[in-house]
């Protein structure tokens, strides 16, 4: 008798765990092993992995206690040292020198998804930052869930080629693997909004976050770009798919099934995103700035009189993170 109300006792309790528990679906659609990282922010219930290999094609949930926040992002070009077995990532690297990052945070430049679980009034709020600069595209759409900004957010867009020389982080073989902010490349504090410029009525911005912007409208470009790039659900009503290197399919799936015969890495200028260089100068134009500061970062981007099938394909995928009602979404 006693066992069995102690196994009564135990469903109950797992049943109310998981009603109020949040799943986030990390996805790789990128044609290479992503390893996603996670982070707790101090004070938050710690979760079961600080970080995992992620092949090409697949996906893992990791649930999520109540009320927690923090980080999770990708981590790329990673491997271990042969001598010293040391395991360690040329993107992302959160320095613990094992797969899991063991509350090690990513040393950017890095695209960053960030959420606060159960927040004030029972809300999500969650959004994808460039503020520390960008590594890999990732977009975040709710599950379910309710609310009139509980929508999708992200980048689609592969930065990393385009990417002005000055903010560029490139690999062995000069290609770019991540894009610095200007925050990361300059330290100045009208880039890095502190000082006197610690306010948003200070902060403004830049050249280099607007080049950010263009290409990924809903995602954080600087530390004040809240009106845009801040979304929300009602907690507990609503799951997360974390989608690397989207594509407008992948947005369709919570599972790519394009993994087979990937590789491990992904060339330092391989082809695995599926938005490339030339399309983010081309959706950048003909926005109101008439001037685009980096219109000519890519030496092969298409003329506007003529642009290419992959500038159109970027520019449906951007219109669509713009058009996407800020609502639940049924993929």
């Amino acid at each position: 008798m006693a066992a069995h109300l102690l196994l009564s006792v135990s469903l109950l309790l797992s049943s109310l765990t998981g009603a109020v528990s949040t799943t986030f679906t990390l996805t790789n659609s990128c044609g290479y092993t992503v390893w996603p990282g996670l982070l707790s922010s101090a004070g938050s219930p710690p979760l079961s992995t600080t970080g995992f290999a992620l092949a090409a094609g697949e996906s893992r949930s990791v649930d999520a206690p109540p009320a927690w926040s923090g980080r999770i992002w990708g981590r790329t070009l990673c491997a271990a040292d042969p001598g010293s077995g040391r395991f360690s990532c040329a993107t992302g690297e959160c320095g613990s020198g094992a797969v899991e990052c063991a509350g090690g945070g990513a040393a950017p430049p890095t695209t960053l998804a960030e959420f606060t679980l159960n927040g004030a009034g029972g809300i999500d709020f969650y959004d994808v930052s460039l503020v520390d600069g960008s590594n890999l595209p990732m977009v975040v759409v709710p599950q379910g869930g309710s609310g009139a900004t509980c929508g999708a957010t992200g980048c689609l867009v592969d930065l990393n080629g385009p990417c002005p020389a000055d903010l560029k982080v490139a690999g062995p073989d000069g290609a770019g693997i991540a894009c610095k902010s200007a925050c990361g490349a300059y330290g100045r504090p009208q880039d890095c909004c502190s000082g006197d410029y610690g306010t948003p009525a200070t902060c403004q911005p830049s050249d280099s976050s607007q080049f950010f912007k263009n290409a990924c409208p809903r995602a954080y470009s600087y530390a004040y770009d809240d009106a845009t790039s801040t979304f929300t659900c009602t907690s507990g009503t609503v799951s997360y798919l974390i989608t690397f290197c989207p594509s407008m399919s992948s947005l369709k799936s919570s599972v790519s099934s394009s993994g087979a015969g990937a590789s491990t890495n992904p060339s330092s200028g391989g082809p695995g995103l599926p938005l490339i260089n030339d399309t983010v100068s081309f959706a950048g134009r003909g926005d109101g700035y008439s001037s685009y500061p980096y219109a000519s970062a890519s030496a092969s981007a298409p003329s506007l009189s003529a642009p290419g099938p992959l500038a159109l394909v970027a520019a449906a995928a951007l219109t669509w993170l713009c058009a996407a009602p800020r609502h639940r979404l049924r993929l």
